[in-house]
C-alpha cells in the first residue's frame, strides 16, 4: 500500500464511519477500483486489508473521543462514582456502562459465528448493493417515526439486546454500524439525541475488541502482512482528523430528523454498483461504480 493509497482509503473511512451509508462498502468499492487500476493492494477479502480496514475504524474512535469528550467524561466520572456509592441508589452512570458491555456481547454472540460468511461478501458487490439498499430503507423510516419518549433511564436489557443484534448485522458490508445501531434504537422509542450517542458510545468497546480478536487472529496466522507500519499510522491518522467533521454532520442531521438524504444517496450507489456489475465486463465494474461515485459526491451528494 503506498502512502497516497493509505491516504485516501483513511479519508473515505474518516467521512463514511458516522455518515449511516457503510463505511465499510466504500473501503471495499475503492480497494476493488485500486486494484483493478493496477494496484498491488491486497485483495479486500484478505487479513490485511481486514487489518488496515479496523486500523481506521480505531481512528475514528479518536473522532468520538473529541466530539463526545464531555459526555464521556461525565459517563466515567459517573460510573466510577457509582461504584464507590453505598445503599440505594438509581446508579444511572454504571448501569448504562453494564448495558453497553451487554450490547457487545450480544454483537458478539451473533457475530463471531457468522464473521467468515460476512468477509466472503467483502468480494460480492451485488451484496453490498442489497445491503446498501436495506440501509437506505432503514433511514428514510426513522425519519417518519413520531416523537421518541424513551430516555437514558428507560434503556432496558431488551433494548440493550437488540441494538447489539443491530450491531452484529453490520458486519456485512453495505450495512451501516451507526445506522442500524440508531434505527434500531428509535424503533425502540429512545430519543434520537440519546439515540446517537448510545450508538457512537457503544462503537468504542466494540472497535477495540474487534481490533484485538483480528489482531490474534493474525498472530496465530502464517499468512505474511502485506502492508507496512507507516500505511497503517497514516490511515489512522487521517481518519481520525476526517472523522470529527463527518460526526458533527451526522449529529446534527439525526437530531432534525433529516436521515433520509443519506437514504437517497445509498439507493443511488446500490443502482450504480449492481448495474455496472451487471452490464460491465471483467475488471470494469469496479471502476465503473468508483467513477460514478466520484460524480454523484461531486454533483452534491452528502458527504
Amino acid at each position: 500500500m503506498t502512502i497516497l493509497e493509505a491516504l485516501l482509503l483513511g479519508t473515505i473511512q474518516g467521512v463514511f464511519m458516522f455518515v449511516p451509508v457503510s463505511s465499510t462498502s466504500h473501503l471495499v468499492l475503492v480497494q476493488h477500483a485500486l486494484i483493478a487500476m493496477g494496484s498491488e493492494l491486497p485483495p479486500p477479502e484478505s487479513a490485511s486489508m481486514v487489518l488496515f480496514d479496523l486500523v481506521v475504524h480505531v481512528g475514528t474512535l479518536v473522532s468520538i473521543a473529541v466530539v463526545f469528550h464531555a459526555g464521556l467524561r461525565r459517563l466515567v466520572r459517573g460510573a466510577w462514582a457509582d461504584l464507590r456509592r453505598r445503599g440505594r441508589s438509581d446508579r444511572l452512570h454504571l448501569r448504562l456502562v453494564l448495558l453497553g458491555l451487554v450490547s457487545v456481547a450480544a454483537t458478539g454472540v451473533v457475530g463471531l459465528p457468522l464473521k467468515r460468511l460476512f468477509e466472503q461478501a467483502f468480494a460480492a458487490p451485488p451484496v453490498i448493493a442489497l445491503m446498501l439498499t436495506a440501509t437506505g430503507v432503514l433511514l428514510l423510516v426513522s425519519d417518519r417515526l413520531g416523537p421518541r419518549t424513551r430516555g437514558l433511564r428507560d434503556i432496558t436489557l431488551v433494548v440493550a439486546l437488540a441494538i447489539g443484534f443491530a450491531q452484529a448485522l453490520a458486519l456485512l458490508p453495505g450495512l451501516s454500524r451507526s445506522g442500524l445501531t440508531i434505527v434500531a434504537a428509535l424503533f425502540l422509542g429512545v430519543r434520537r439525541r440519546w439515540a446517537g450517542e448510545y450508538s457512537f458510545f457503544l462503537a468504542i468497546p466494540t472497535i477495540l475488541g474487534a481490533s484485538l480478536l483480528q489482531v490474534l487472529e493474525l498472530w496465530r496466522s502464517t499468512e505474511p502482512l502485506a502492508i507496512g507500519l507507516t500505511p497503517l499510522a497514516i490511515g489512522f491518522a487521517v481518519a481520525a482528523v476526517v472523522g470529527i467533521g463527518s460526526l458533527w454532520l451526522v449529529v446534527a442531521t439525526l437530531r432534525r430528523a433529516r436521515f433520509r438524504v443519506f437514504a437517497y444517496y445509498v439507493w443511488a450507489l446500490a443502482l450504480v454498483v449492481l448495474a455496472v456489475w451487471l452490464f460491465a465486463p471483467g475488471d470494469v465494474p469496479v471502476v465503473a461504480a468508483t467513477s460514478a461515485l466520484e460524480t454523484v459526491v461531486a454533483s452534491g451528494a452528502p458527504r
